[in-house]
């Protein structure tokens, strides 16, 4: 009889931290480059539809995909805001606080905790990214297991995902956050110190006026679809659709 021998997965379970980088929906704090023409109560309630977009897809992609990992939300401005106490409640997820003066010291530190923790691979990403199809997460997962880094890029020149499987600080300095410069400028980061990098498919983030824009376009041609067909959450649906009158009426 011929002997067959079984390989383990790729994916070994709990190896793997993915972690939501979110702020929470306080009015003037989040969403601010829409403001105007959004006011900031505004931006908020959209930026924490957002949040449990993300929240509620990662969720599903554990679940359909069977990823093996643990899912964290880092939380400015700190995990005792309520909003998290309520997410870390109804999304089974992990609060930690996001510690350190700018964007890229907060992710650097994201990764040595979770590093330290005895984490393999970690895996962020922001929550500006509503619709990011569940292939997605499975895509940067398996990039990690020949590559030291996997970037989801945005089409504005950034990225909406990052992934490590150690730590790499140079990544995170001397770099200018919310430009079209990040991604490349992390590329060539990432070569000066001999890693490995691969990327996944591109997708749009929201950060600007012409993003939302897209985003209610598309969200509107969606509606024409059967419900089991749709991405957009119906809680995002009805911000987009209400955002949508208001824009018009101020234009």
């Amino acid at each position: 009889m011929k002997s067959t021998t079984l390989h383990p997965s790729p994916l070994t379970p709990h190896q793997t931290a993915l972690v939501i980088f979110a702020k929470a929906p306080i009015p003037g704090q989040v969403k601010t480059r829409l403001c105007p023409p959004l006011t900031p109560d505004e931006a908020a309630t959209l930026h924490g539809s957002f949040v449990l977009d993300t929240l509620e897809r990662t969720k599903t992609a554990v679940a359909k995909l069977k990823l093996p990992l643990d899912r964290y939300l880092a939380c400015a401005p700190s995990a005792t805001h309520v909003f998290f106490k309520i997410m870390e409640e109804r999304q089974s997820v992990k609060l930690i606080d996001q510690v350190g003066a700018d964007l890229g010291a907060r992710m650097n530190q994201a990764f040595q905790r979770l590093f330290a923790q005895g984490y393999r691979q970690v895996v962020l990403i922001g929550t500006d990214v509503p619709t990011l199809p569940l292939s997605h997460f499975k895509q940067a997962l398996l990039a990690l297991e020949n590559h030291d880094l996997v970037l989801g890029p945005a089409l504005d020149g950034g990225y909406y995902l990052i992934g490590l499987k150690r730590m790499a600080p140079e990544l995170f300095v001397d770099m200018s956050w919310s430009t079209d410069q990040v991604l490349g400028l992390t590329q060539e980061k990432a070569a000066t110190i001999g890693l490995k990098g691969s990327l996944i498919q591109p997708w749009r983030d929201v950060d600007t006026l012409a993003d939302l824009e897209a985003l209610i376009k598309d969200c509107t041609a969606e509606a024409k679809k059967p419900m089991n067909d749709r991405v957009f959450s119906s809680r995002t649906a009805g911000v987009l659709q209400t955002l949508a009158k208001r824009l018009c009426s101020r234009a």
